[in-house]
């Protein structure tokens, strides 16, 4: 069972799947992620996370996106095409009260739907080694997803290569055991 590493869910747990089809990011590298981005990439001196509308694509468990809205974001949509995963975080939604702060798209990341408001904070946490997630980027941003500057986190293995789209800057990298975390700024 993982749990909510920060925020006002701090310590609630996150409905998972029973098997190891959903690989969800730690409980370090979420804390580690949430402080860089906190404390750092997004820091403007008030509640960094406050006006952030952010996207969660192979979202999984949710845990990055579960874990902006309770520390703070205004609203995240959650991707993710298998539909035992999606009532798995329609659920937890739920249980936080947090419905109204969140859209669940049952969907491949690789054919989003066309974006209403673009997002400022991107999840990006394929299966590893799938090559899928640089093309799921690129996808969203076409979708009109992602707004000029944003940052976006995606998780890969240690040792996996992350080509950077078209139009993402890399920003900084960082290992966590099996997992690394790239950090992008879309120009």
């Amino acid at each position: 069972m993982i749990r909510i590493t920060g925020g006002k869910h701090r310590g609630r747990p996150i409905e998972t799947a029973d098997d190891d089809a959903v690989r969800p990011t730690g409980l370090r590298a979420r804390q580690a992620v949430f402080n860089r981005l906190q404390h750092g990439l997004l820091s403007t001196g008030g509640a960094p996370l406050a006006e952030v509308r952010a996207i969660d694509l192979f979202a999984g468990s949710g845990a990055m996106g579960l874990e902006a809205l309770s520390r703070g974001a205004e609203h995240v949509t959650f991707i993710e095409a298998d539909a035992a995963a999606t009532r798995r975080i329609v659920r937890t939604l739920a249980n936080f009260g947090e419905t109204e702060h969140a859209q669940v798209i049952g969907r491949d990341c690789l054919s989003p739907p066309q974006a209403t408001t673009p997002c400022t904070l991107v999840f990006v946490d394929p299966p590893y080694r799938s090559g899928l997630g640089p093309r799921g980027l690129a996808a969203v941003r076409r979708a009109g997803w992602i707004a000029s500057g944003a940052i976006v986190v995606a998780e890969v293995a240690a040792n996996e290569p992350f080509p950077a789209p078209e139009g993402f800057a890399l920003e900084e990298e960082r290992a966590y055991g099996a997992a690394r975390m790239v950090f992008l700024r879309a120009t």
